[in-house]
C-alpha cells in the first residue's frame, strides 16, 4: 500500500517478516528451507564450500613492528677501526649519514646510538642520537666533540 505524502513523494510500506502467509513474507520469511543460511547467528564469512580458505592456503609471512625504532648500535673500538682504516677521513664529521655512505651502517637505519666498548687513540667529531656515558667520557678525554641530535 502506497500513500502520498504532502511532498508528493512516494513512502513504501516497511516489510514486516514472519507475520503469516497471506504477507509474502511468512512461515520461514524468505530464508527458505533448511540449511545453514536459514538458521540465526550463522555466518558464513570466508566458507569455501568445504575448499580450504584462501586466507589458510597462503603462506604465512613473519612480523614488522611499527613501534620498533631503527636505531644503530656502534661502538668505539669500531670507530676506531674506521679511522684507522681510513674509510671516513679524520677531519670530517663521524654521524649516521657518513656511515652509511661508506656502506658501514645499513640505510634501514634512522637514529645512531654510539656506545663505550674498546679504546680510541685518535680524536673526530661525533654527531649521534643517543651516546653511552662512557663513550662521551672517553671522546672527551682525548680532546673529541660530542654533538647530540633530537
Amino acid at each position: 500500500m502506497t500513500t502520498l505524502n504532502t511532498t508528493s513523494q512516494i513512502k513504501k510500506k516497511k516489510i514486516r517478516v514472519g507475520r503469516g502467509i497471506g504477507s509474502g513474507k511468512g512461515k520461514t520469511s524468505g530464508r527458505g528451507m533448511k540449511g545453514q543460511k536459514s538458521r540465526s547467528g550463522v555466518a558464513i564469512k570466508s566458507f569455501e564450500g568445504g575448499q580450504m580458505p584462501l586466507y589458510r592456503r597462503l603462506p604465512k609471512r613473519g612480523f614488522k613492528s611499527f613501534r620498533k625504532s631503527r636505531i644503530a648500535l656502534i661502538n668505539l673500538s669500531k670507530i676506531q677501526e674506521i679511522l684507522k682504516d681510513k674509510k671516513i677521513q679524520n677531519n670530517s664529521k663521524v654521524n649516521l649519514l657518513t656511515l652509511q655512505k661508506s656502506k658501514l651502517i645499513n640505510k634501514k637505519y634512522k637514529k645512531l646510538k654510539l656506545l663505550g666498548l674498546g679504546d680510541i687513540s685518535e680524536k673526530f667529531e661525533v654527531e649521534v642520537n643517543f651516546i653511552s656515558n662512557s663513550a662521551k667520557e672517553k671522546i672527551e678525554k682525548i680532546g673529541g666533540k660530542v654533538t647530540l641530535i633530537k
